[in-house]
């Protein structure tokens, strides 16, 4: 479809819309969506939104064609659509009936991820049908690199819907994939362009096929697996076969927008990247389950130059379970961390049961100029049974200390900080959660136990030597960094109401 074709199919439907009956504002509906998912449509993701949101007005303020005000808006959001149409592509993937040698078309999808990103080039849209895709031959991880290219999954198979929910796009790789995954199970790396964006919306990114756990046998300590729960504790992690994995890892300048995803079972971070300057939005996510934390941006320029131009806004998220780096639980097991040279702005959020902090605000940049200084705000969040809400160093001692939400107006580096407070007790979103998980969390137990016998044949030996005696010292949990459930967890989209990761919407 040329772009005079596509903006005559808009403004057509806009006229219908205005002025016909309901008949005609079905028919106009159905044309605005043949306009959006021809097979040579050439638009960028800023059409498409400028059509959606044109589309949402008039419907929210209803369909009398008398109200010219509807006829308006959506004239108006068609030219702006219109005016965006440039040289992005739409490429279409589907695993079931795509081809490795197609061209990516509607009719001739692709089958890998991978080859579409490759494909593409910057402005390019991929749609992905439902399915577990996992890279060039199934290594288990894709790549974006050097370009501004957007993934959009949570399609049926001919494209004519979409429901994230419903129509699973996933990269969950399994033991076959050992060996083969690199660093993430996605990673961007695209930093020559301030102007431009990346999305990622509606893929759900699992590693929990992949670690080896401890057995599901409640029955022995040394296993760490609470009645019910499908696994025991995660082996050590960074000893084979465990690798330190992430979700979603790199590094990038410009728009960076992840939305409608979920990140579970991670054994190094959910989302772990570093803001070469550029506003970010990281919203309605589920994360789950995750070691060292579930969300970390750090801030990649000088900030003597870079002050406030890396920004993330982080909002409508479901944070959960986040777990520290080892059993010991010594250090790590954050949510989100407000990380130097990023500005932070973290609402509307649910953090609960992560393990060392909700959030993390021991990072201090306050060496630099007061105007350099990173900007962070907290509000309108939710908090239950984490073991600090924010989590920041002492003046003094060593320690650290745990502020729970409702006193947040007492920590100076927030700048807006209101209305933070604990789950209400009516809200029925704890039982949306697995019950087992939930339950062997809240009577989490870590036992150290230390023996010595300093006349062991083993010390006996090292005092011959002049060598210092040792005794030994062992630590058992009752959980830790056990799987969470893939089909439990997308149960938590739209578990609280306003808060939290929402049910996300279709096309």
């Amino acid at each position: 479809m040329k772009t005079h074709d596509f903006r005559k199919s808009v403004l057509l439907a806009a006229l219908m819309l205005a002025t016909g009956p309901v008949a005609h504002a079905q028919l106009a509906k159905d044309i605005m969506k043949r306009a959006k998912n021809a097979t040579t449509t050439r638009t960028t993701m800023a059409a498409d939104r400028a059509i959606n949101k044109g589309l949402d007005k008039v419907f929210e303020e209803g369909e009398n064609p008398g109200q010219a005000t509807n006829a308006n808006a959506l004239q108006n959001a068609s030219e702006k659509s219109a005016a965006a149409v440039t040289n992005g592509n739409i490429y279409y993937v589907n695993l079931e009936r795509g081809s490795a040698r197609a061209e990516g078309t509607l009719e001739a999808p692709m089958k890998d991820i991978q080859k579409a990103i490759d494909k593409a080039a910057d402005g390019d849209l991929i749609r992905i049908a439902q399915g577990n895709y996992l890279g060039n031959l199934d290594r288990g991880w894709i790549e974006i690199k050097g370009k501004y290219v957007s993934l959009e999954g949570g399609w049926n198979d001919d494209f004519s819907e979409r429901n994230p929910v419903k129509y699973i796009t996933r990269i969950q790789p399994t033991v076959a994939q050992r060996g083969t995954i690199g660093q993430g199970l996605l990673m961007i790396d695209a930093t020559a362009k301030r102007n431009a964006q990346i999305i990622i919306d509606g893929i759900f990114f699992d590693l929990g096929l992949v670690h080896e756990y401890a057995k599901a046998d409640p029955t022995d300590a040394r296993f760490g697996c609470p009645e019910g729960c499908e696994t025991g504790r995660i082996m050590p992690v960074g000893n084979p076969p465990n690798k330190t994995i992430r979700l979603i890892g790199g590094k990038m300048a410009g728009k960076l927008v992840i939305r409608n995803c979920m990140f579970l079972n991670a054994s190094f971070n959910g989302i772990i990247m570093t803001n070469m300057g550029g506003d970010w939005e990281i919203y309605n996510n589920v994360f789950v389950a995750n070691l060292y934390a579930s969300c970390e941006i750090n801030g990649g320029l000088n900030q003597n130059t870079g002050a406030h131009q890396s920004t993330v806004d982080f909002h409508h998220n479901t944070v959960l379970f986040s777990w520290p780096t080892t059993k010991e639980m010594e250090s790590m097991g954050y949510g989100y961390r407000f990380k130097n040279s990023v500005d932070h702005n973290v609402h509307h959020n649910i953090f609960g049961c992560n393990n060392y902090g909700a959030l993390d605000g021991g990072w201090d940049d306050s060496n630099l100029p007061a105007d350099k200084r990173k900007i962070c705000s907290a509000y309108d969040n939710l908090f239950f049974m984490n073991k600090g809400d924010f989590v920041m160093a002492g003046t003094s001692g060593g320690k650290w200390l745990y502020v729970p939400g409702k006193r947040f107006d007492e920590v100076e580096m927030l700048t807006k900080y209101e209305n933070n407070r604990e789950l209400p007790s009516t809200s029925n979103f704890k039982d949306k959660i697995d019950q087992p998980y939930l339950k062997g969390y809240a009577s989490l137990e870590i036992i150290t136990t230390e023996s010595y016998d300093p006349n062991s044949a083993a010390n006996l030996y090292r005092e011959a030597h002049g060598l210092n005696k040792q005794g030994t010292m062992t630590t058992r949990v009752s959980m830790f960094g056990n799987r969470y459930n893939f089909d439990k967890a997308v149960q938590l989209f739209g578990a609280e109401p306003e808060y939290g990761a929402q049910l996300p919407t279709g096309n």
